[in-house]
């Protein structure tokens, strides 16, 4: 039996890590330790859903288990992962836009990148979902090519940063007890 490797948890520790270290942003709104606050609140419990959910599927995936049960336990996997990154993108957009440069597009850019996160684990979903299970090398290769593809659109969804360094966040970010 084939074993499926989620490694959507350390993928979103990337995510997060790039997401609260490299951000900047403008506008009118909260302040930037204010804003800094709730994103971390609306990311902390996401990272722990999807540290969770991975970690119950891995263990689920690596027992002897058919192909029926390795379908049931992935698409609820995908369908909580993709739940969890609705939520937090919610909160996030619940947030405002910071009061510094660029928060407009800050804002966005941490609003997009969830809603990436969140289709693609929505496509894994619809693809492990749509797979027979009638012949089991069939289906592990379907698994590993849905995993394969959400790995790259995962990595694909990261926050562009290059273009946005705001002091004023960073600082928030590294001093606001939410964060920490």
């Amino acid at each position: 039996m084939r074993t499926c490797r989620a490694s959507a948890a350390g993928k979103l520790t990337v995510v997060l890590a790039t997401l609260v270290l490299t951000v900047a942003g403008c506008g009118a709104g909260p302040s930037p330790r204010a804003w800094a606050a709730s994103v971390c609140e609306s990311l902390t419990p996401w990272r722990a859903e999807i540290s969770k959910l991975t970690s119950s599927t891995h263990q689920q995936m690596t027992a002897q288990t058919t192909p029926a049960q390795a379908k049931e336990n992935l698409v609820r996997l995908f369908a909580g992962a993709e739940e969890a990154s609705e939520t937090a993108r919610r909160r996030i957009s619940d947030a405002g836009v910071p009061e510094t440069d660029h928060g407009d597009e800050i804002s966005q850019g941490f609003r997009s990148s969830l809603e990436k996160i969140r289709d693609a684990y929505g496509r894994a979903r619809d693809t492990i979902d749509g797979l027979g299970i009638g012949q089991p090398t069939a289906f592990y290769d379907g698994v590993q090519a849905a995993v394969d593809t959400l790995n790259k659109e995962y990595d694909a969804s990261a926050l562009d940063t290059s273009r946005l360094n705001s002091e004023e966040l960073k600082q928030a970010f590294d001093e606001v007890p939410e964060c920490r």
